[in-house]
Formats: structure tokens, C-alpha cells, sequence
């Protein structure tokens, strides 16, 4: 046994199945060994940036970590993106960057970096392993650190040496301790909180944000008053029909002022104070109330839901509050605003137990109005910023979640950045429907271009937001890389892809000209 054989078996002992790739020359030996290791499935990617934003998806939805396979420190470069995304999501990812081998990287080589300087602002661990005989051991920790804290990036730097060399055994692979409950001091300071007559709203996102926490929320809320919010973008949201429901902070600073305006304390559930999203001229950046206190129930790694439950016991919550989220299928639209259609089609024809994944950007703020009373499904979001991870988040989730549908509503611009996904949902044949919003430009920096207060904008400003001439064919771009794809340009056609799409198995690709 090689150190690559005893890394990819100590992965399969520690329950990570699956590895999203984009592999290299120093990586050959771990992709040798791929054949050694009938468990763990390999899904081939064409650009690094799919398998990063692959691992957060599928770790979003089937709670436990994908490995990511990079090749050297350029590789690791082309994922930092989703990479970014998924720590800000708090996705458990074992994210394996090949590297020269150690007596190698001493030559400067074309590839050789400095790994570990190219990894570190995106991970909460990381190692180079020295040797074979320990790279087994390295990958149970690499492991160990991703499920710990509430979810991590763990970087695990695999020199071509230390794959090829012997090794002995696999490593074995401890759990991390689970997540502890918030302390009883806690528990006892927020119940007194909300009988204390003050004008509260509690901030949740996380674990929270599952359907046990939004139960437990609803009854504090009923009980005490309180406003319940989640934040803007959250890695994953439980809602739907027969599930509480909750209501997201909006995005522009604004109108977060204005959301919490009179509010005297906010409770923070595995969240933390609402920033704005950017700095800009005369608007506030720190969007708690002035005078307001804020008071942590539960940080992101400890156990919110139980924090929630007690705090509902402990102030006498109805066990069975009112507030539950009806079925609605809204009608189909007959006209109006083609971007609105595709929700309200969307809601009308989609799967129970669906999961839709948001990275609609301008396009999408009619989602919550339309969504709220669907049939229940999990929600993904954009956690990061950095746009892109629609696509591969959707190919991680379907993964993860082979026997349920997927939807995913997707700006053009940010598509653009990792389309290749759409090859590899393909390859996998993932159960996807893709929304192409295309408005041929980024519109949101339309918008901010004005909000930032930038001057004397004019035509050549503009036009680097612009993304025609030529126009893109996304029909033509998907079914180039094996995806069924339909172009609507109006309400009556988005109907009837949207019909044909949801009661077909995918993948499939509905370009939306708005």
C-alpha cells in the first residue's frame, strides 16, 4: 500500500464518499488509487472552482463532508472562489491540493507556490503531510477538523512523494465531540430578555434555519412578541408547506434600518450583528439600532436548535403554535414580468421535497413571495458573495440527494464563471433543472454603480456591465456539454418549459431572455 491508497482508504473509514476532481500531473498516484477503493465515488470536473462549490453543496445537504481533489497551488488558486463560499456557509470540506514532491519543490519548478499561503485565508486547518506512513493518519484529522466547529475547510497538501511512498495502515478517524448545548446561563438570560417588555428581534441563520429550530422559534415568537429573522443569504433553509416559516433581511442597508427600526434588543442565534453587505457614502454599515443591545443565544458551533427548545420551555411556548406555511400553488402567470413567472411557475410545478438553489441575484426577489407556501423543499443560497457557486452547488446537491429534484435559479453573468458544471451534471446524470436569467448583464452592478455614489457615469462605464455583443447562446452553450436546454422569451413559453422541465428527469437548462 501506497501513501495514496492508505489516504483514500482512511476517507472511506471516516464516511467521506465522494471526491469532486479536477487532477493533475502529482496527483496520478491518487488517481490510481481511486480503483483500489470501491466506495468512494470520483466525479470528474472541468474547472477547480465546480469541484470547490460541488463539495459545499453536497455537504450542505447531505451534513457531512466531499473531499475536493486540486492540482497544485494554481488549482487550488482556480477554487478559492467557492472555497470562500463554503467557509462562509460553514460547509465541512477535505480539501486535497496535490503538490511537487518534497525534494522537488526545492528546484522552482513552473507550478511550485506556496500552497499553504494560497490556502490559508479559506481554511481553518491545514497540513502538509510528510510521508506515506502518515498521510493516512493526516487524512483522519483533515477529517476530524472539517466536522468540527460547527463545519470547516480543512486543506490537507498531498506531495507527490508521500503519495507514491509506502505506508502501513489507514488512519483512524475520532469524531469530534458534538455540538454542545448553550450554557444554562444563557438559556435563563434570554428567556428573562423576552418577558422584559423591550420591542425584540431574535437573528437566526445555520443549523437554526432547519425545520426543529423554526418550530422552536415560532413558539418564542408567538409567546414573547418577538420578530424572528433570518439572515439575508443562509447556507440552507427548510421551508414549505407545513413548516413555520420565516422572513430573510433584506439586502440593501436601508432597508435592514428600516426592518429593525425600534427594535431595543436583538437575541443572535448562530448569526451575528447585521452588517451592510458594502461600505457606502452616508448610508450605515453596522445596521443594529442605535441603542439597541444584542445577546448571543447560541453561536455557530454550538447546538442552536436545543438552545432554541430550551428557551421555548423555559418561557412556557405553546408546544403547537399556530403559523404553519399552507400549500399554495399559485397560479400560473398570464403576463407581467417574465422574472416573476418563472417563481410562480416554479412554485406551481415543482416536486415535494424539492431543492432550490438561489443564485438569481436581481432576478430573484419575487423567490420568497412565491416559495414561502410551495411544497416543502430546502433552500441554498449564495453565502459568500463571490458569484459563481449556483451551478456547482446544484451538481454537489444533486449528488448528495440523487432521488430528489433540483432547481436552480442562476443569474447569466455569474453562470458564466463556472458553466462547466452543466458538463458534469451531464456526466452524472443529476436531476437538475437550471434557470438561466438572461438580461445580458450585471445588473446588480447597475445598481450599485449608483449606490456607491461613483460619478460622471457614462457610457463606457456602462458598458462593462454589459454582456452583449455578442449576445450568449446559453441553448447552444448547454447542449454543447450534454444538457437538454429551452429558451423562453415570454411568460406563455416559460410556462411550458417550466411544465416540461419539473416532470422530466434532467438535466435540462431554461434560458430566460428578461
Amino acid at each position: 500500500m501506497n501513501g495514496a491508497q492508505s489516504l483514500i482508504g482512511t476517507l472511506v473509514r471516516s464516511d467521506v464518499e465522494v471526491c469532486f476532481t479536477n487532477p493533475g500531473t502529482s496527483e496520478m498516484h491518487f488517481v490510481a488509487a481511486l480503483d483500489h477503493e470501491p466506495d468512494m465515488r470520483a466525479v470528474l470536473v472541468l474547472f477547480e472552482g465546480v469541484a470547490t462549490g460541488a463539495a459545499d453543496g453536497y455537504a450542505r445537504m447531505s451534513d457531512k463532508p466531499a473531499a475536493s481533489l486540486l492540482h497544485l497551488g494554481p488549482g487550488l488558486a482556480n477554487g478559492l472562489a467557492n472555497l470562500h463560499n463554503a467557509k462562509k456557509a460553514r460547509s465541512p470540506v477535505v480539501n486535497i491540493i496535490g503538490d511537487h514532491a518534497t525534494y522537488h519543490q526545492l528546484l522552482e519548478a513552473p507550478l511550485t507556490s506556496d500552497v499553504k499561503a494560497f490556502a490559508a485565508p479559506v481554511s481553518q486547518w491545514i497540513k502538509s503531510s510528510p510521508n506515506g506512513a502518515e498521510v493516512g493518519h493526516d487524512a483522519a484529522a483533515a477529517v476530524r477538523a472539517a466536522n468540527s466547529n460547527g463545519g470547516q475547510i480543512a486543506s490537507l497538501i498531498l506531495p507527490a512523494d508521500t503519495a507514491w511512498t509506502p505506508a502501513h495502515d489507514y488512519g483512524v478517524y475520532r469524531s469530534p465531540p458534538s455540538r454542545e448545548a448553550p450554557p444554562a446561563a444563557a438559556i435563563e438570560k434570554i428567556s428573562a430578555l423576552l418577558s422584559n417588555g423591550k420591542k425584540t428581534s431574535i437573528l437566526m441563520t445555520g443549523q437554526a434555519l432547519r425545520s426543529r429550530g423554526l418550530e422552536a422559534a415560532s413558539r418564542i415568537a408567538v409567546k414573547s412578541g418577538a420578530q424572528i429573522f433570518a439572515d439575508t443569504f443562509n447556507a440552507r433553509t427548510e421551508r414549505g408547506a407545513g413548516r413555520y416559516g420565516i422572513k430573510r433581511l433584506p439586502y440593501f442597508a436601508e432597508q435592514i434600518v428600516e426592518t429593525l427600526a425600534g427594535t431595543e434588543q436583538l437575541i443572535i442565534v448562530g448569526s451575528q450583528s447585521p452588517v451592510s453587505f458594502f461600505a457606502y457614502p452616508e448610508i450605515p454599515n453596522y445596521l443594529v439600532p442605535e441603542g439597541c443591545a444584542t445577546h448571543v443565544l447560541a453561536t455557530h458551533a454550538e447546538d442552536a436548535i436545543s438552545g432554541l427548545e430550551a428557551v421555548a420551555e423555559e418561557i412556557k411556548a405553546s408546544q403547537n403554535p399556530e403559523g404553519k406555511m399552507e400549500l399554495i400553488r399559485p397560479d400560473l402567470a398570464s403576463g407581467g414580468d417574465i422574472a416573476t413567472a418563472v417563481w410562480a411557475a416554479m412554485a406551481h410545478y415543482m416536486p415535494d421535497n424539492s431543492i432550490v438553489v438561489d443564485e438569481a441575484t436581481t432576478s430573484g426577489f419575487a423567490a420568497d413571495t412565491f416559495l414561502a407556501n410551495a411544497p416543502q423543499h430546502d433552500y441554498l443560497q449564495l453565502t459568500g458573495g463571490s458569484i459563481g457557486i449556483g451551478l456547482p452547488l446544484s451538481l454537489g446537491a444533486s449528488i448528495a440527494c440523487p432521488d430528489r429534484k433540483v432547481i436552480c435559479g442562476h443569474g447569466d453573468g455569474g453562470a458564466m464563471y463556472t458553466l462547466q458544471a452543466l458538463w458534469t451534471q451531464a456526466r452524472e446524470n443529476c436531476d437538475v433543472v437550471n434557470i438561466i436569467f438572461s438580461n445580458r448583464k450585471y445588473m446588480i452592478l447597475e445598481l450599485e454603480i449608483m449606490r456607491v455614489g461613483a460619478e460622471n457615469v457614462g457610457p463606457k462605464a456602462l458598458d462593462m456591465f454589459d454582456l452583449s455583443r455578442p449576445n450568449l447562446d446559453w441553448c447552444q452553450l448547454a447542449n454543447g456539454m450534454g444538457v437538454h436546454a429551452m429558451r423562453a422569451s415570454s411568460v406563455d413559453e416559460v410556462n411550458q418549459a417550466m411544465a416540461h422541465c419539473m416532470g422530466t428527469k434532467g438535466p435540462h437548462l431554461i434560458e430566460v431572455i428578461i
